[in-house]
């Protein structure tokens, strides 16, 4: 039985190869084409490809996002929205001249609404249960920005699908054993971008083609983007010393020094007592004479300035970034959907405990003190920062530790991250401690080097501690 479904949609398949190869008949017409819009002109050859990718690659979409039903059905719908949308640019594009550069803006806003759109609902229905699905379209939806992107659009692409990939491979792992309809669901999503690429490479291989001889791209509505007043007029030329009034300038100047000890007369004579380290009654009256170069210290009668007001603590996602900032004696501050797209940046920070749980990029801790931070998987690197005390526990794995500018770190290692480079700068009391059966064993990292000249470079070595 399984056989036989199978052939069948082999059947289907092929079907639908042989009509999409039909559009390319002489005088055929596509559902979208100019034809059903009324406009009776020629449709260039890179368009009706575009087509076919939509009733390919798009419309198989379509159809297994509907056998799933629910918040993926909804989300196809929007998806191919987005698509409409960079169909009909690609129809403009054919006809007109490429724009200016600060003119693509509002001539790409219609596909970028629709491309928001598919992030808003994904961000709206972040509680789903098939939010994998949600996530792999949110993510490489950007790769329709490829008609912005000169030289090279098809590895933009590829980027966005690789950005796909990630939860795409969830969807398989979760649905694999049980439910096939998802596993097809996954081919015909990646099926799009793969289509679209050799689209690309076939005819926009450094760029979106436009039309050279076409029309002026259509102008922007006055009210969408008012012209800047022009500048005004410069002012008038700083007036310049003639030359001969510079001559007699300097001409005065040689004069006197040549006067030799003539040059003295007009100078007032200052008797003994007048001196002050001749005169010390002169230094007990003149008193404390401050330094002009030195700012005064305040005095008691000065106004103080006011005190520093507290900030708001601060535990966010914004964007792909989870902001942790000005948190005080806040021991259980979890972070629990951390994503690989997301960074976690931890600022000012005191006697507070953070645990993030999934994977990672990166972390980032910045002007801490008595830090703890506990993580699963990072993928990129941990820096630490003009910190004091902090604490860092690794349960999986990790593949960089950077510690700068920081007096007090301890790092507890996993067996998984034994592996870990562990890169210090301007930094003090550093201790690694690594895992021996339940409990840990301590290694202080060097903060002093000796140097030497052998020759024909200079060798740097941990210095031994003599004691």
């Amino acid at each position: 039985m399984a056989e036989l479904v199978d052939l069948v949609e082999r059947l289907e398949k092929s079907v639908e190869r042989l009509e999409l190869a039909s559009l390319k008949v002489p005088g055929a017409r596509s559902p979208g084409s100019d034809a059903m819009n009324g406009d009776n002109g020629d449709m260039a050859p890179y368009v009706e490809a575009f087509d076919m990718v939509l009733m390919g690659a798009v419309a198989d979409y379509m159809k297994h996002s509907n056998i799933i039903g629910e918040d993926v059905a909804q989300h196809a719908e929007v998806f191919k929205a987005a698509f409409d949308a960079q169909r009909t640019f690609l129809m403009m594009a054919c006809k007109h001249q490429q724009p200016l550069e600060n003119e693509m803006g509002v001539l790409l806003k219609p596909m970028s609404d629709k491309m928001q759109a598919i992030q808003d609902f994904r961000e709206k229905n972040r509680g789903s249960k098939l939010f994998n699905h949600l996530s792999a379209v949110s993510e490489s939806v950007a790769a329709l920005g490829w008609v912005a992107v000169t030289p090279k659009p098809g590895p933009f692409v590829k980027e966005m699908n690789d950005a796909a990939t990630f939860y795409t491979n969830r969807v398989l792992k979760e649905f694999k054993e049980s439910d096939r309809r998802h596993v097809e669901w996954v081919k015909s999503f990646l099926r799009i971008w793969t289509e679209l690429q050799a689209y690309i490479k076939e005819y926009h291989t450094t760029g979106l083609s436009w039309n050279k001889s076409g029309l002026i791209t259509p102008g922007i509505s006055p009210g969408a983007c008012p012209l800047a007043p022009p500048p005004p007029p410069p002012g008038p030329p700083p007036i310049l010393q003639s030359e001969t009034a510079k001559d007699e300038s300097r001409s005065q100047l040689f004069a006197q020094l040549n006067q030799g000890e003539g040059i003295t007369r007009g100078l007032r004579h200052v008797a003994d007592d007048q001196k002050t380290h001749k005169n010390p009654n002169l230094r007990w009256q003149s008193g404390q004479v401050n330094s002009p170069s030195k700012t005064c210290a305040e005095s008691p009668t000065s106004p103080m300035s006011p005190p520093q007001q507290p900030r708001t603590p601060l535990l966010e996602l914004e964007g792909k970034k989870w902001r942790v900032e000005y948190q005080e004696n806040e021991r259980s501050l979890v972070i629990s959907e951390a994503e690989l797209k997301h960074v976690a940046y931890v600022y000012k920070c005191n006697n507070s405990v953070i645990k993030i749980q999934g994977k990672i990029n990166s972390i980032t801790i910045d002007s801490c003190k008595k830090l703890g931070l506990v993580f699963e998987n990072v993928v990129g690197i941990v820096e630490i920062i003009n910190s004091r005390n902090v604490e860092v526990q690794v349960l999986c794995k990790v593949p960089t530790i950077s510690i700068n500018k920081t007096e007090g770190c301890h790092i507890y290692l996993s067996e998984e991250s034994l592996g870990c480079e562990i890169i210090s700068a301007k930094s003090s009391e550093m201790n690694i401690l690594i895992p021996r059966g339940e409990d840990y064993k301590e290694y202080p990292v060097p903060e002093q080097f000796k140097t030497t000249w052998d020759g024909t470079k200079l060798c740097t070595e941990a210095a031994e501690n003599v004691g």
